[in-house]
């Protein structure tokens, strides 16, 4: 039946089109007859807009139109959230009134014959405010605290606040990390153009099916009138999940100019309106016995949110079932402050949270004299503790295991400040990684087509990890048939709903729907088979009947075969079948489903200067079945990356008089580059997990990143003995005695 393409290292299929500049990202759809807009931001934090200079600028060279709220269209804003938005607020009504709620909202656009025209005019144009003091500091006091909607509040077991006080060993402390913004390669881009009532839209999206609806909304729109167009992502790391305001901005200026407009955002643009990872700060306490058992934990966290909308992420939710205890408590709070809407950054809210944990786990197995993992071992849980049901499968002693064999953990010396080389200080650290194993209904078509090709559709995003690759990995191995004979469409709203691409779920609830519909081609073409008088196969009765490589024939028999294309020939259309997927809800209810990792990380400091270089990561990680082994390490090193930036680097700073990003460009906005880039190392536990979703699989996108801040927090307090709960680690933070 198979041909175990599953498993197998295979090079991406869409390379060759990436490396040729064959692949078009959003900004290469231009349309003929296509203007250009380019956004005004605000340039106050807070207050309004009390007048606009249009008339001027509207007089300038290739000037088609100012936009702004005294002169935009009104639109509808039906209701619509997504499982992406925040439950509780309102997005933000782009142009509809003269309010200004954040710095760099934009309050008018410019639109013009070509880009250099569009940007000189919006240089131009003169607007006036009435300014208040905004408040952008989430440690200011007045910042009010709010209990986020749903069940990230409060939750207890046991009664973790005296565990804690009576414990005979304890860490109580604080952790802060700074606000980061995503900067993928390719910058948010919108091209829309409008015929009669019907709007196309080449947009860039992580959610195309969403952006449909969500702009359909905004408009008034029936569904069927939008149709988003993305084949090729540019990087995005959550950036690209929600609709923001440029898309409406894009679809608003090309109905009033009546022709295509073309929107791409700048990348200082990028800092004010498509989302941040939010700045947190978190209290964890630790009570443990003097042997390492834990007896009581307590994790506080506090978020910053948006006035106009409650972002809210899982940042104390990994405390609550990620070690043994009796005793635990988690408290998450919103800090509304005047600023735009957070976002989903890559591994939202445990990657924040998990820094917390794993720097206070780290620094018990201090005071205690244990060595990490075997702290983590002593607390290794039987159950998901917290809601009382086993976890479908839980392999992070296996990944603790391998991880320490494949990066030398033996050799680590425990005293801080005792490995050297030279007269630089090495340290070793290491960090747990955990992720849930996500699952959301998804649907997909596979055709057979009579020169022996396959079409297989789904409205999926691929932002950079191989979807167009392991989708036709999973296509290939169902259908039995090579790689080079499936031809996988994604980055059409019109094709068959999918969720987001974000949260690891795609190749759960993707590939799972895929598989399905692969399944259901197969049965149909057997029906037809068996139906045809003069087929090899028609005397035959289905159930007698298998695939395999492509070929239906008696079970158990080499002879008598029939192929997909002798079927579809002989039926004279294509055969197309529909496939979706959806997680047994029995299931869930009764297992605790996630992925598990450990990180390793070496750093070397200077101790003179203070600079910390991280020498090699290696991550062991438990994720199912792996469907491109190739592909998965390629996810976990960009993962490890991510987390190189967010451990050392990135920190988008706010000037407190107007909320001003001021280091809104990539001078000053520092990621890992080539020459930062250590060695980087990704292994896998082989995990089976029947339960999980059809095809066994975890997700990876999101773990990869989870641990690797921590692990190296800890390796620098190994190579310094100076603890930092602040990210990033700064050179500062070293040098301060």
């Amino acid at each position: 039946m198979t041909a175990n393409l599953i498993g197998t290292p295979q090079t991406r299929v869409d390379g060759p089109h990436k490396v040729t500049g064959a692949a078009r990202y959003t900004a290469d759809f231009n349309q003929p007859g296509q203007a250009y807009a380019v956004i005004v931001s605000a340039t106050i934090g807070l207050g309004s807009v009390t007048g606009i200079e249009s008339a001027s600028v509207e007089k300038m060279p290739g000037v088609i139109a100012v936009i702004s709220h005294l002169n935009a269209e009104k639109l509808p804003y039906r209701p619509h959230k997504a499982v992406i938005d925040p439950a509780v607020g309102e997005r933000l009504h782009i142009l509809q009134d003269d309010n200004v709620r954040f710095y760099g909202q934009p309050v008018a656009l410019v639109v013009a014959d070509t880009l250099d025209h569009a940007e000189r005019a919006a240089a131009e144009l003169h607007i006036y405010y009435e300014a208040r003091q905004p408040l952008v500091d989430p440690t200011d006091q007045t910042a009010e605290r709010i209990v986020p909607d749903a069940s990230a509040g409060d939750r207890s077991r046991g009664d973790a606040a005296s565990a804690v006080a009576q414990a005979p060993v304890t860490v109580d402390e604080t952790y802060h990390i700074a606000r980061e913004n995503h900067n993928p390669m390719e910058p948010h881009a919108t091209i829309a153009s409008w015929s009669g009532d019907r709007l196309t839209l080449w947009s860039k999206s992580q959610y195309l099916v969403n952006e449909q609806a969500e702009i359909a909304a905004i408009f008034g729109l029936p569904l069927e009138n939008v149709e988003v167009i993305c084949p090729f992502i540019g990087g995005a790391f959550g950036t690209s999940l929600r609709t923001w305001p440029h898309v409406t901005l894009a679809a608003l200026a090309a109905r009033q100019v009546r022709r295509p407009v073309k929107l791409v955002l700048t990348r200082k643009q990028m800092f004010f309106t498509t989302g941040h990872r939010p700045r947190t700060f978190q209290r964890v306490a630790l009570g443990a016995t003097s042997e390492g058992k834990l007896t009581g934990v307590i994790h506080e966290g506090t978020g910053e949110t948006s006035r106009y909308e409650q972002f809210t992420e899982a940042l104390t939710s990994a405390t609550d079932y990620l070690y043994s205890c009796p005793n635990v408590h988690t408290r998450y709070r919103l800090a509304q402050l005047d600023t735009s809407t957070p976002n989903h950054m890559r591994g939202p809210g445990e990657a924040s949270g998990i820094f917390a944990l794993e720097s206070a786990l780290d620094e018990l197995s201090h005071k205690l004299g244990i060595d990490p993992i075997e702290l983590r071992r002593r607390n290794e849980p039987q159950i998901n503790e917290a809601e009382n049901k086993p976890f479908s499968s839980r392999s992070l002693m296996q990944c603790y295991e391998l991880g320490a064999e494949r990066f030398g953990w033996a050799q680590r010396t425990a005293q801080p400040r005792s490995m050297r080389d030279g007269r630089l200080l090495i340290g070793m650290g290491t960090a747990t990684a955990t992720y849930p194993a996500f699952h959301a209904p998804a649907s997909a078509r596979v055709r057979l087509l009579a020169d022996g090709m396959v079409e297989v559709e789904a409205a999926a995003s691929d932002m950079g990890p191989g979807t167009y690759t392991s989708m036709s990995q999973v296509a290939a191995e169902y259908l039995g048939l090579p790689l080079e004979r499936i031809r996988f469409r994604l980055g059409r709203s019109g094709y068959p709903q999918t969720p987001s691409h974000g949260g690891s779920w795609t190749m759960a609830s993707v590939g799972s729907a895929i598989r399905a519909a692969c399944l259901e081609v197969q049965a149909q073409a057997a029906r037809l088979a068996v139906a045809r008088a003069n087929s090899p196969v028609s005397q035959d009765s289905v159930n007698d009947l298998e695939w395999s490589a492509g070929h239906l024939r008696r079970r158990g028999e080499t002879s008598s075969a029939t192929s997909y294309q002798d079927i579809v020939i002989s039926n004279g259309v294509p055969i197309e079948a529909s496939g979706s997927a959806q997680r047994d809800p029995n299931v869930a209810e009764r297992y605790s489903m996630h992925s598990f990792g450990a990180v390793f990380a070496e750093v070397a400091v200077d101790p003179d200067v203070g600079t910390i270089s991280v020498r090699r990561i290696v991550g062991a990680y438990a994720i199912g079945r792996v469907v491109n082994p190739l592909l998965a390490r390629s996810q976990c090193t960009g993962g490890m990356i991510g987390g190189m930036g967010m451990a050392l680097m990135e920190r988008t700073a706010l000037d407190p008089r107007d909320g001003r990003p001021v280091n809104a460009h990539m001078a000053d906005y520092l990621m890992p580059v080539n020459l930062d880039i250590p060695a980087l190392e990704a292994h896998f536990v082989e995990e089976i997990d029947p339960h999980v979703n059809p095809l066994g699989v975890k997700g990876l996108g999101e773990i990869a990143l989870v641990g690797t801040a921590p692990a190296i927090a800890n390796a620098v307090f190994h190579a310094t003995g100076k603890r930092v709960r602040t990210l990033p680690i700064r050179i500062e933070d070293i040098l301060i005695a």
